[in-house]
């Protein structure tokens, strides 16, 4: 599951310096105010608007996390994506959303895969989601938690595993990623954690296969 650490807004202010610096070296202006039209919603009290209730991959429901676990961004355009990374809820999809909804947790998940295949989404994904336990893998990646228990191997159903595939394949589709075990990783594999999940019972030779699969029926 997610990670409880903060991950305060980056000012924008030496990134204007150096926009500024660069229009000024072409004699323009036009470069400082393309950059700036698309930063000024990262300013104090402003934010990207969003369509409400959209999602972004088809027959997911939609259900809002707390401002609190992400971080308005406009990804990829600020931060790009490279990488999925796969997590575990620990507890069945009800607590998961809970969690996701308080803003005391000061963590959530782009998605959640139920047992039964369904998908929420709780971030879109051109915002940074609190999930990795590591802030740049945060900016950089797509988190996907999958409801149960590491150590319940009967909890990794085939619905989950085909919605959760076909889920990944779409994001790799969007952003161009690589359908290997160096971009879609598990939580445990991200530096400085101290999560274990997926866990051992995860199948990551299925999930790829899928994941291809998925993606060679969507070409």
């Amino acid at each position: 599951m997610g990670d409880g650490k903060s991950d305060s807004d980056r000012r924008i202010g030496r990134r204007a310096l150096l926009i500024g610096g660069a229009a000024a070296a072409v004699g323009t202006g036009v470069l400082a105010r393309e950059e700036l039209a698309r930063l000024y919603w990262r300013l104090p009290g402003v934010r990207r608007q969003r369509v409400e209730g959209a999602v972004d991959f088809r027959g997911a429901r939609w259900v809002a996390a707390s401002e609190a676990n992400f971080r308005w961004a406009d990804r990829p355009d600020d931060y790009g994506i490279d990488m999925v990374v796969v997590h575990v809820t620990q507890g069945d999809l009800d607590s998961a959303v809970k969690a996701f909804e308080d803003p005391g947790h000061k963590a959530a998940a782009h998605y959640i895969v139920g047992k039964d295949g369904h998908v929420t989404q709780m971030i879109r994904e051109l915002d940074v989601a609190y999930h990795a336990g590591n802030r740049a893998y945060n900016e950089r990646s797509v988190g996907i938690e999958h409801e149960g228990f590491v150590d319940r191997p009967k909890d990794f159903t085939d619905a989950m595993y085909a919605a959760s595939a076909r889920l990944t394949a779409a994001i790799c589709r969007r952003y161009d990623i690589a359908v290997d075990r160096e971009h879609i990783i598990g939580h445990v594999e991200v530096p400085g954690t101290d999560h274990t999940d997926p866990g051992e019972h995860w199948d990551w030779d299925r999930y790829l296969r899928l994941v291809r699969e998925a993606q060679a029926t969507a070409a």
